[in-house]
């Protein structure tokens, strides 16, 4: 029998982790991705004299999808384990947040807000899914438990950290997932949780992926932006900037708004439906210095006035020699993604970042600036609204043979990779189903959409 042709297009984590699980025999599997290099988010670029990751990552011992993929391809052993410090930045003062004397210290709660901050950690952590808090604000949900004054002195800054101006939309489904996330750990039995790299980081991952899949006949192409999806009397039809190809089947990996743009095949209300999906982005901003901050991995900035929202120093967790003794250090400013920011220059971008890095750590000085560059990514996180998961598209389309798998149908998440790895990995059996069953003359009429299940 002649070999079931597939196309999955984008080769971020989630596109080569399909990739890595539906690869067998039988199959013939061409990856396409627009970029000269595979990873999506999680590729790598050089800053000045630094090759590393473009976003800071780092694995949890919790995050057992990403594990379980390092085992897969013979880079476990190569995982490092670190224990880090975190700091809350407020009025110019650094607070550390890293156990429980440092919790009854903290200057900005008085003793009644903090028992109510530590009972609200603990009951979200004890909640065994975040689908029921999709019908309530975040803000209404964190105010009713913790308090007004801690929301505003507290959680507000955690979420615009990571959320920007979208904080103001999203569930509370949301801050459960992050709770979740980092208290997983310790349902498991783990004493602590502690962050971790590969020796290499993510250039090293993706490359022994990109290896391991070519071994096993995988077909990887860089460079090859998708430019339409439609449908053929002998498949669906994948047409890119240097030809068109014909495949039994198609799994589209991109955000909504790129997949509806290029999904010709599908109805004006799948295509409406992707399109309408919100996203979050961020500009991030990487700086090579020569002397190190304060140690901690990560700083929280409850100060509007710093135009980055957290400080990412990720020679606390990596070894320094790995970048040559200097220090590593993500600005990270998450924004909607038709913010003017994205489009500010980046000589802009840089005295911004620079000067208020100076006033948060006054013994940082211009000449300890080795590099400076700034990623822009426009799409990083679906932003999940009061009652998100009734808005996700389904993996199957009115097209038979045509999937859409991508980041948005990550429900109850926060976006990283380990649940991009994890998407995938609910997403291969339903795939696999789907390729199993009969074609039906009518599949696109009669046949149910089955969408990715919640976490």
């Amino acid at each position: 029998m002649a070999r079931e042709r597939w196309c999955i297009v984008g080769g971020g984590m989630l596109g080569l982790a399909l990739a890595h699980k539906l690869a067998r025999q039988d199959r013939e599997i061409t990856i396409l991705e627009a970029s000269d290099r595979f990873g999506g988010l999680a590729d790598a670029w050089t800053v000045g004299p630094v090759t590393w990751d473009r976003h800071y990552h780092v694995t949890l011992m919790s995050d057992l999808h990403m594990r379980d993929l390092l085992k897969d391809i013979g880079l476990a052993d190569d995982m490092n384990w670190r224990t880090t410090r975190t700091d809350f930045y407020e009025n110019s003062r650094f607070h550390p947040l890293n156990n429980a004397i440092d919790f009854l210290r903290f200057p900005p709660l008085g003793l009644i807000d903090k028992a109510r901050l530590a009972f609200t950690i603990l009951y979200a952590s004890r909640l065994k899914n975040g689908v029921a808090l999709e019908s309530i604000p975040v803000a209404a949900w964190l105010k009713k438990l913790s308090g007004e004054c801690t929301y505003e002195r507290i959680w507000k800054p955690l979420l615009r950290a990571k959320l920007g101006e979208n904080h103001k939309i999203v569930s509370a489904s949301f801050i459960w997932s992050v709770i979740n996330r980092f208290y997983s750990a310790r349902r498991a039995g783990i004493e602590k949780e502690m962050f971790g790299y590969v020796t290499g980081g993510y250039k090293r991952i993706i490359d022994t992926l990109v290896a391991d899949l070519e071994s096993r006949g995988v077909i990887c192409r860089e460079s090859a932006p998708v430019r339409e999806i439609s449908q053929s009397p002998h498949g669906i039809s994948v047409r890119t900037s240097v030809g068109t190809d014909t495949f039994d089947r198609v799994v589209v990996t991109v955000p909504g708004d790129h997949a509806a743009r290029m999904c010709a095949a599908l109805t004006q209300h799948e295509r409406d439906r992707l399109d309408a999906l919100r996203y979050q982005g961020v500009v991030c901003a990487s700086v090579v210095l020569k002397k190190p901050l304060r140690g901690r991995y990560l700083t929280y900035v409850a100060d509007e006035t710093v135009p980055f929202t957290g400080v990412i120093e990720m020679t606390a967790v990596v070894d320094p020699e790995t970048f040559n003794g200097l220090s590593l250090v993500y600005l990270p400013h998450y924004l909607p993604a038709d913010h003017p920011l994205f489009d500010e220059s980046e000589e802009v971008l840089r005295e911004n970042c620079i000067s208020n890095l100076k006033r948060m750590y006054p013994h940082i000085t211009d000449d300890d600036v080795v590099a400076f560059r700034v990623s822009r990514a426009r799409n990083v996180m679906a932003v999940q609204a009061l009652n998100y998961s009734k808005a996700v598209p389904p993996m199957e389309t009115s097209v038979p043979g045509l999937h859409i798998v991508n980041s948005a149908q990550i429900i109850n998440g926060n976006l990283n990779v380990d649940e991009a790895i994890g998407l995938a990995d609910r997403a291969v059996p339903q795939l696999q189903r789907l390729a199993a069953a009969p074609a039906l003359p009518d599949a696109a009429n009669n046949n149910p959409p089955l969408a990715i299940p919640a976490e």
